[in-house]
């Protein structure tokens, strides 16, 4: 309890520091569809979170399943890949 406490205090006093829960993947809700096939079809998304205007985060169950060619035409700028399957999308004001 106490964690979720702290965890909400700092969140106030630093919103853009203190990213949000990522959501299950289960609901692809926001994410275009064209994005969600480039990224290997909905059941290969773990998580996905919104990090910025401009910047998707999300958890893969198979990075070797992402198109890039398929999300370039989707309109997302760049593909930053991190560890664990995670993998931040940069996507622009736009979409």
């Amino acid at each position: 309890m106490f964690d979720k406490l702290q965890r909400t205090f700092w969140k106030a006093l630093t919103p853009d520091l203190v990213p949000d829960e990522p959501q299950p993947a289960a609901s692809v809700d926001g994410v275009a569809p064209a994005i969600v096939a480039a990224l290997g079809g909905a059941d290969n998304l773990k998580r996905h979170q919104a990090v910025a205007l401009t910047r998707l985060r999300v958890e893969l169950r198979d990075v070797a399943r992402i198109d890039r060619s398929g999300l370039k035409a989707a309109g997302v700028a760049g593909v930053l890949p991190l560890d664990n399957g995670v993998v931040h999308l940069i996507t622009g004001l736009p979409s």
